[in-house]
């Protein structure tokens, strides 16, 4: 069970990463292009050319979880098309709508205050 409090932060790598890449290969994906620590307890997302499989990367503080997921049949995954390079930041609800299968694009959050980052 990987635990998503609020002050867990969530990345999605932008474009498709190779996911032959385990542990220390998806490690340094974000290091080196995220320019985040992949030990700071923090999930980070990576999905393959075809959207149709995703990993997570996430620290629990004994060790590293890398958690797969491939969709059967012609289902894909409604990644978010960013031009930056890098890792897209989300909520955890934006998560869970992401691995239920809906657009995040589609969706709109409501106009509520939030403290600034």
């Amino acid at each position: 069970m990987i635990p998503l409090s609020p002050a867990t932060r969530i990345f999605l790598a932008s474009g498709a990463t190779d996911l032959r890449k385990s542990f220390e290969g998806l490690g340094d994906v974000v290091t080196h292009q995220f320019k985040e620590d992949p030990l700071s307890g923090h999930l980070f997302v990576f999905t393959n050319r075809r959207k149709n499989r995703l990993k997570l990367l996430y620290f629990d503080g004994t060790g590293v979880w890398v958690c797969a997921k491939r969709l059967m049949g012609q289902g894909c995954f409604a990644w978010p098309d960013t031009t930056e390079p890098g890792a897209l930041r989300i909520a955890a609800e934006e998560l869970t709508l992401l691995l239920t299968g809906l657009d995040l694009a589609k969706t709109q959050a409501r106009p509520w205050w939030r403290k600034a980052a």
